[in-house]
């Protein structure tokens, strides 16, 4: 399994950069369309657990809303003046909206689930608020331009996913180092409260090396947002371990040798996304 894994991660690794970093905005926002049908007919299995129509009902579901958006507002128009299009901003604070909601399901399940355990409305409502803004938080970035540096948009989507990972890798490290409490038994047994605080703390240290490498970087507010960042993608991961334990299955997915479904490696950035895409927007620009 683990051989599995870092063969997929290296294949996948360079070509996830070369897309970011060198096709242009109009074009990637294909790939990344192509990526959120993937995850869209995953989360299919979470409303309705091998359900082949279900699957594909809710993929086309996400594909339209994707597709509306593309066509309400294009590339060109996303930003006027330095601000962000209304309608990409709004499905932004949508977005973290939804994530602060997740949060509280996360600590109340699964004493307050009754409400939407059964409920194809709910969950595939879930799914929508879950993968439409984090699918325009990677077409925001992506388009963002400075006179400093052409690579402006992918160094920022790059940097959500260094948050992402070392918060990830952290975590791993710590927990299996010092894991003793329990972060959240009901919905993800094998999280512990040191390796979350690991997690966080990678996050500083990388933050910091960035500051120290990139002295015009503003410290406070870099620290701030790859902490929230870090935070928002840990219960993204654990929002989907959740919905996966109460459809009963272990992964969203198989397409992802040794991984899982594609919803399995980007659960932590459809939290992330959003939040980093908003906080950033708020405090640096």
């Amino acid at each position: 399994m683990l051989k599995q894994r870092v063969a997929t991660a290296l294949v996948l690794l360079p070509l996830v950069l070369l897309a970011i970093f060198y096709v242009p905005t109009d074009y990637i926002i294909w790939g990344f369309f192509a990526v959120f049908i993937l995850a869209g007919r995953e989360w299919g299995n979470i409303i309705s657990p091998n359900c082949n129509a279900t699957r594909w009902t809710f993929a086309i579901t996400i594909g339209l809303l994707m597709f509306a958006v593309m066509m309400l507002v294009p590339v060109e128009q996303y930003w006027y003046l330095d601000s962000l299009n209304p309608i990409l901003l709004a499905i932004l604070f949508v977005g973290v909206a939804w994530w602060l909601v997740a949060t509280l399901m996360v600590f109340m399940y699964p004493q307050a689930a009754n409400f939407w355990r059964k409920s194809p409305m709910w969950l595939s409502m879930f799914g929508q608020l879950t993968l439409l803004p984090a699918f325009v938080s990677l077409c925001v970035l992506k388009s963002m331009v400075s006179q400093q540096n052409d690579y402006y948009g992918a160094l920022l989507l790059l940097a959500v996913f260094l948050i992402v990972w070392g918060a990830d890798t952290g975590a791993y490290f710590a927990g299996k180092r010092f894991g003793k409490t329990k972060l959240m038994p009901n919905v993800s047994p094998g999280k512990t409260i040191e390796g979350f605080v690991g997690g966080l703390a990678l996050v500083v240290v990388l933050a910091s090396v960035y500051h120290y490498l990139v002295p015009s970087s503003e410290w406070i507010p870099m620290i701030i947002i790859a902490l929230i960042t870090a935070i928002a993608s840990a219960f993204g991961d654990l929002t989907e371990s959740m919905f996966k334990r109460n459809a009963n299955i272990k992964d969203s997915g198989s397409i992802l040798p040794g991984h899982g479904g594609v919803l399995d490696r980007i659960d932590s950035l459809t939290a992330a996304l959003p939040v980093f895409t908003l906080l950033f927007l708020v405090l640096w620009n």
